[in-house]
């Protein structure tokens, strides 16, 4: 199957350069959202240039720890109109499993992998059960065979995509640069120092919009987890109560830690221990593995997601944005439909009459 580039991008806008040498747009942050909102707004708009502006890249960013199961849930993104939230549900699932389907699955990172979903509520019409492969539930006789250690009412088994996030942003980052995208190293420390050199600026700084917004609605959920060497482990599980096993790579990531508030960047041994023992109940083919690392990260949270244009009148002058931040726990899921609805919006700036 060969991967069409221009999937799902409306057909470019056609700007008026002619008082202009070239329309200029800056996107803030090199993470998965950034990276993908890049993209689209190169492809949608062949003729400017974007350039990504970011002082963290690869694995420093909260991105590279994600876990990258695609089962995105309503609850997972507080204040978002369902509506809404299925248009990006649909958009980064057509994205994702078009990867997966197609001859970059290997070289993207990623997958098809099958698993499980326990429960003590029975889940009702879930945002992706219409779009993974298989949504089933689980009959008594099969929840009973897989649930012999647990006592979980509800069992549901699903096939969806895992995206291998060490793969997925170098590749992400290849296919912006290919497609003639720019990247500047550099921390911008105000929004003052974009005015008059970018047309449109797209901010997809996660957490960093605290500071450079003063948005004091975006906050950190501190996660942890463990990569294990369990190369047995071809499958997924999740709990309602917060258990999961990802397979990730060579490794299974187990976890997890939902800390709200809370910006410590350093492993905590109890939760460290906490996971361990959780996990290990819960699945005990998962004793004996190794521990290959441990890794700690920030999921920028925000009810609701931000993503709005906005006029930002600023002491140098005005400056026009799109904010496209706040994903939480669904960053990589729903970055590319994320990304496309931000991209619509930026040619929408473009083509106002707004006068800066």
């Amino acid at each position: 199957m060969k991967l069409n580039r221009n999937k799902n991008i409306a057909n470019p806008l056609k700007i008026n350069i002619h008082s202009r040498k070239m329309t200029n747009i800056a996107v803030l942050g090199a993470g998965v959202v950034g990276l993908s909102t890049a993209i689209n707004i190169k492809r949608a708009l062949p003729h400017v240039c974007v350039t990504i502006i970011a002082d963290k890249f690869g694995t420093e960013t909260t991105s590279h720890g994600a876990g990258g199961i695609f089962k995105p849930t309503a609850k997972l993104l507080p204040g978002v109109p369902e509506s809404i939230a299925r248009k990006w549900t649909v958009d980064s699932w057509k994205w994702f499993s078009g990867l997966t389907l197609s001859s970059q699955a290997g070289i993207s990172g990623n997958q098809m992998v099958a698993g499980y979903y326990f429960c003590n509520e029975e889940v009702k019409n879930p945002l992706y059960a219409d779009y993974v492969y298989t949504f089933s539930r689980m009959t008594d006789d099969e929840l009973r065979s897989l649930n012999m250690y647990n006592n979980y009412k509800y069992g549901y088994h699903i096939t969806t995509v895992i995206t291998y996030v060490k793969k997925y942003l170098p590749w992400l980052t290849k296919l912006y640069l290919d497609d003639g995208g720019k990247i500047e190293g550099r921390r911008v420390e105000n929004l003052n120092e974009l005015v008059g050199k970018y047309d449109v600026v797209v901010n997809c700084t996660g957490l960093g919009s605290r500071k450079l917004c003063n948005d004091d609605k975006i906050h950190a959920v501190r996660g942890q987890l463990i990569k294990l060497r369990a190369d047995w482990i071809k499958y997924w599980m999740y709990t309602d109560d917060g258990k999961y096993i990802l397979p990730n790579g060579d490794l299974t990531i187990i976890g997890g830690v939902r800390q709200a508030d809370n910006y410590s960047l350093e492993l905590d041994e109890q939760d460290k221990q906490e996971i361990q023992q959780k996990c290990y109940k819960f699945w005990p083919p998962l004793q004996g593995a190794q521990i290959d690392s441990e890794w700690v990260g920030l999921r920028p949270s925000r009810s609701p997601l931000r993503l709005e244009p906005e006029i930002m009148n600023l002491s140098t002058g005005k400056l026009k944005v799109v904010h496209n931040y706040g994903h939480g726990g669904v960053g990589i899921a729903m970055s590319w439909g994320t990304s496309l609805h931000a991209t619509e919006l930026v040619k929408d700036m473009l083509q106002s009459h707004s006068h800066l």
